[in-house]
């Protein structure tokens, strides 16, 4: 009888086990399929942004304005009609002729000051090649005082002049002679930046 029970508990057992698993499960339904969407062409990736530069750029120069130029032609016309005060060799003493041209200077000296009131003026000293550098040099510089002290007299105003020697360096004539060397030997002016 054991066995018959336990048969008929095996079998009781099987039939609910089997029923369970014959059980079929509804299955969802698919989900349905996304709606078809024209392809449209993604927008192109933003432009990497440039880091602004650290240093300004300068603008470009503009062309000088016409009454500057007019003005420095002015000024160069101006300085040109002036005259050198020469002196003689080894000296830094005005001669007369060098006191002339300083006088004859004057005027135009006056009327440089008063149209270019900006303006200073540079009293160059200059020598012949003869002479170390340092040496002339140093007389280049007695001569742009000598011509500097003589045009205060004359009433040029001290705060409008400046001197320099260039001594033996800038020569506006070339040759190994006397005539060239007198040439060199001089006081002469230019407008100051």
């Amino acid at each position: 009888m054991r066995l018959k029970l336990l048969m008929l508990t095996m079998g009781a057992s099987a039939a609910i086990m089997m029923s369970g698993c014959h059980k079929k499960v509804a299955a969802a339904p698919p989900p349905p399929p996304p709606p078809v969407v024209a392809k449209e062409t993604p927008p192109p990736p933003p432009a990497p942004r440039e880091r602004p530069a650290r240093v300004a750029e300068a603008p470009a120069p503009s062309p000088a304005p016409v009454a500057a130029v007019r003005t420095s032609k002015a000024l160069e016309d101006y300085l040109n009609k002036l005259l050198d005060a020469y002196f003689d060799y080894d000296k830094a003493d005005l001669r007369t002729d060098a006191q002339t041209a300083l006088n004859q200077n004057s005027s135009e000296l006056r009327s440089l000051l008063k149209e270019f009131p900006n303006t200073k003026f540079v009293v160059e000293g200059n020598c012949d090649e003869r002479g170390s550098a340092e040496y002339n040099l140093a007389l280049g510089e007695r001569r742009a005082k000598a011509a500097e002290e003589f045009l205060v007299q004359i009433g040029v105003p001290a705060t409008r002049l400046t001197t320099i020697s260039y001594g033996q360096e800038r020569p506006v004539c070339t040759d190994h002679d006397e005539n060239c060397w007198q040439k060199n030997r001089r006081a002469h002016l230019s407008a100051s930046n």
